[in-house]
Parts: structure tokens; C-alpha cells; sequence
């Protein structure tokens, strides 16, 4: 009879659980409180103290650390002294090891750093050649499924509940690192996603990777057309989509090296789409295109009239997916909305950079407009539009739209003159009557004088400056509304 090994502190399932393996003739051994559980549902259960001659001693501290219990999991039955010991011992093989780790994630403690429950897991995925290991509720269903099926588990299945075993004493141990160190020690597991074309450059290799238990839109994306992404495809798309899911109502945005060149709203997708592209044509193309909303055959076929990298969608249309296949090497996308939460990691030389994830959820009513001139609601509302698309430009940045629509983007400049500068350039004309935003507040007048010389009539930035009375005087002069948000945005 094959035997089971269950020890688990959340009891969840595992009643319905062992009673299918003792239905498909197992033997069911566990400790402690599982015992009492599956005792009291009227399942024959051995308690591991039978085992071992032993009670759970030192207040719970020692119950399952000894020789009939590890030596049941370590043993190799295909070696004669392992047999012979065995014999001599009293020793009987356990098939397969159910642990559930005390919750120390959530419950930080000395009490709660588990011993037995690691030792057995890591005992297990050891001598996953013989033995299974379950470490989660849901791979519960699954491996009952495959015993009831064909009597016990595969080797690709016992080689994968190793895998994930592995990990989870990874991450209960890191966990406990972090807390007995305040946190001075962190480990930050990676899982490949996938294997890019090529890096930064054809002749550099890439890889995609999600950082261990929080994993990013990528892991569930799927590519429905296209050449193989490249590093920059996935940069850049990354960037595209967490910022047309910034925005409400039918939204596109074009990317170009991680900076938006277009973002719109419109009536539909594909108005917004066309008054995106319309922002800067010529950078737009080769870009990524990003929408809010399911793409339709008509927007598909403005989009075809470009040459675009990576289109990334909620979900598209049949017809307009067709139209979008017909371009081989256009790769398609379809995503879920990202989640926006938790650290960054930047790698510099021999280490790395972490902070926390700037949100850009900024509240307009927090806001405070500083000009004598007063902002109407749909000046603020413009604003807010403004400095959503502004937090997504490498600083210096400078954004100036109108309608809802970028028309002058400036990034990535070593001063904000000339961000200003290039935003009002990129603009023209369609600056008249926009607003600009400014990702950090203006050092000196001149850049707020070079918007009014456009024709801005409204300003958002987060004030601060030593010379923000300077600022506010031209603000006055030049009858443009002045907003201060309080909050920078800066992004390197």
C-alpha cells in the first residue's frame, strides 16, 4: 500500500483530499492537528507519533523531525543498503509528502518560522525520483486526478512538484531573512517568461522575466500575430500600456524609445487612434501602438497604413485582427490591464537601484492654482489629462495638449527651457488655447515665458522653486492659469 505523509496548517481541502487517496488505497499518516481533522471526518489516519514513538514535544517545536519520518522520504529504494536499513530501522517509504507551512508571510514571528515543514518539503523534492511533494491547495485536484487515474504520479509530474516545492522553502526562508534583518536583506526571485528575439541590439541576447510572486501583465499577454518580441518591443509596449490605462474613456497612445510621440482621446478607439497619430506622424513611425479598447476592423486598417512594431490591446476583433495579420511581421497583443503597485529594481554597476513605484494617481482636487486668473472645470480636466501624459515622458519633460489630445511632446532634456522648447516646436500652432505640463517645477521664468509665447493659456506643474513667485508673476502677465499639483513626476 502506498502511504501519504500530510501535515497542514491550513486544513483546507485536505479532507477531501485524503479522502481520495485513501479511496484509490492509500495509507494516510499525519501529525497533529491534520490528524485530529481527518480522525474526526471518520478517515483511518496513523498519527505520525505512532511512527515515531515520540509526542510532539518542546511546545510543538519537534514532531516530525526523526529518522522514521526522514528516513521514509529520503530513502532510495533502488539501493540494497537503503533497503537494509530500512529493515534493520523499521522504516517504511513514504510515496507522498502533503505540507502546508505555518502563514509567517502574514503573521511574522519566531513561533511561526516552521522547521518540520520545510525539512520534510526539501526531504521530498530530494527524492522526487520516488516521492511526490505537494506544497499549495491547488495542486490538490490535479494530483488526485493523476493517482485516481493511473495509481500514482508521473515523472514529469514529481519532477515539477519538486520545482515548486523548492521555491516555496525559497521564498519561506527569504521571508524570514527580510524580517530578522528589518529588512536590511532582500531576495528578489526571478521566472523566465520568455526567450526575446535579441536585446537592446540583434547581437545582444534577451530574456523576459517575471519577478516571483507578482507577476506583471506579461505573464498572461498573448500574441496573436508577428515576429518574436525583442527586448525594445516589450520596453516599449510596457510603457504604452500602463499609460493608455492611466486614461479614461477611448484612449491610444504611440511609443516611441519608451516616450509617448501621441496620445489622444476620442469618441471611439479609432478617433482616438487617428488623433494620436496625428500628435507627431513622423516619430510615430516603427512605434508601438496601444488601445484601451477592443480594436475594430476600421481602426485595424488606419493602423496598417503605418509601419508599426507592436500593437497591444484588450482584445480585437475578428475582421480587424485579419486585417492586422496581414502584415506579417506586425506583432499583435492582447493583454489584461497591468497592475501599477509594489518596487522597481533599476540595475546599475555591481548592484541595483530600488524604490517605490511612482502610482501617478494624483487627485486634482489636492491641487492649487496659485495665477490671479482662476481655472475653469474643463480647464482642470484638460490639466489632468495633460500631466498624466507628461508622467510618462523622460525628464525634462514638457507636454502641452489640447481637446484631449497631445499636440507638443518634449522629453528627455538636460534643461526644461528646452523641453519647453521643443514641445512648443513639435505644437506649432496647435498650441494656441492647450495646456502644458511640466514634471518638475520651473528653476526660472523662461520656460513658462516660451509657453505663453505659443499660446498656452494653462500651466500645471508641482511648484517648489525658489522662484516660484518669479513663475507666478509671468503666470499674471501673461493671464495664463497657474496650477501647482505639489507632487513631481520625474521618470529617468
Amino acid at each position: 500500500m502506498p502511504r501519504a505523509l500530510l501535515s497542514v496548517h491550513d486544513k483546507t481541502g485536505i479532507e477531501e483530499f485524503a479522502r481520495g487517496l485513501v479511496a484509490s488505497g492509500w495509507g494516510i499518516v499525519s501529525s497533529g492537528g491534520t490528524a485530529a481533522t481527518l480522525a474526526a471526518a471518520g478517515l483511518a489516519v496513523t498519527d505520525v507519533a505512532e511512527v515515531t514513538g515520540v509526542p510532539a514535544i518542546l511546545d510543538h517545536r519537534v514532531v516530525t523531525l526523526h529518522p522514521a519520518v526522514h528516513g521514509g522520504i529520503l530513502a532510495d529504494t533502488t539501493k540494497p543498503e537503503h533497503l537494509a536499513d530500512m529493515v534493520k530501522y523499521g522504516i517504511e517509504a513514504f510515496d507522498l509528502v502533503v505540507v502546508g507551512l505555518y502563514p509567517f508571510s502574514s503573521q511574522p514571528g519566531i513561533e511561526l518560522i516552521d522547521i518540520g515543514g520545510p525539512a520534510m518539503i526539501r526531504a521530498a523534492a530530494k527524492s522526487f525520483a520516488r516521492v511526490g511533494v505537494v506544497v499549495e491547495r491547488s495542486q490538490y485536484a490535479p494530483v488526485l486526478e493523476e493517482i485516481r487515474r493511473d495509481g500514482s504520479l508521473c515523472d514529469a509530474t514529481r519532477r515539477a512538484l519538486a520545482a515548486r516545492a523548492f521555491t516555496t522553502t525559497r521564498d519561506y526562508d527569504s521571508a524570514i531573512v527580510e524580517w530578522i534583518t528589518d529588512g536590511a536583506s532582500r531576495s528578489v526571485h526571478l521566472e523566465r517568461v520568455e526567450t526575446l528575439r535579441y536585446g537592446e541590439n540583434p547581437h545582444q541576447t534577451g530574456t523576459l522575466w517575471d519577478v516571483a510572486g507578482s507577476p506583471g501583465w506579461w505573464r498572461s499577454a498573448r500574441q496573436l500575430g508577428g515576429k518574436e518580441m525583442s527586448y525594445l518591443n516589450v520596453f516599449d509596449a510596457d510603457a504604452a500600456w500602463h499609460l493608455v490605462n492611466r486614461l479614461t474613456g477611448p484612449a491610444a497612445v504611440v511609443v516611441k524609445h519608451s516616450n509617448p510621440c501621441g496620445v489622444a482621446t476620442g469618441a471611439t478607439i479609432g478617433d482616438a487612434y487617428v488623433r494620436a497619430h496625428a500628435c507627431d506622424p513622423v516619430s510615430a513611425f516603427g512605434g508601438i501602438i496601444a488601445l484601451n479598447r477592443e480594436v475594430d476592423a476600421v481602426t485595424a486598417a488606419s493602423i496598417n497604413e503605418v509601419f508599426t512594431e507592436v500593437v497591444v490591446a484588450p482584445s480585437y476583433a475578428a475582421d480587424a485582427l485579419a486585417v492586422l495579420r496581414s502584415k506579417k511581421n506586425l506583432r499583435i497583443v492582447a493583454a489584461t490591464r497591468p497592475l501599477r503597485t509594489g518596487t522597481e529594481v533599476r540595475s546599475v554597476s555591481g548592484g541595483v537601484l530600488v524604490q517605490d513605484i511612482d502610482p501617478v494617481n494624483d487627485d486634482p482636487a489636492t491641487w492649487r492654482v496659485t495665477s490671479q486668473r482662476q481655472a475653469t472645470p474643463e480647464q482642470i480636466n484638460e490639466a489632468s489629462f495633460a500631466w498624466s501624459v507628461c508622467a510618462a515622458v523622460s525628464s525634462n519633460a514638457i507636454t502641452i495638449t489640447r481637446d484631449f489630445c497631445a499636440v507638443g511632446i518634449g522629453g528627455g532634456q538636460q534643461n526644461r527651457l528646452d523641453a519647453a522648447r521643443l514641445a512648443c516646436e513639435r505644437a506649432g500652432g496647435r498650441a494656441v488655447g492647450g495646456v502644458a505640463a511640466s514634471d518638475a517645477f520651473f528653476p526660472f521664468r523662461d520656460g513658462l515665458d516660451m509657453l505663453a509665447s505659443a499660446g498656452v493659456t494653462v500651466v500645471v506643474e508641482p511648484g517648489g522653486s525658489v522662484r516660484d513667485d518669479e513663475v507666478i508673476a509671468a503666470a499674471n502677465e501673461h493671464g495664463i492659469v497657474l496650477i501647482f499639483t505639489g507632487t513631481r513626476h520625474f521618470r529617468h
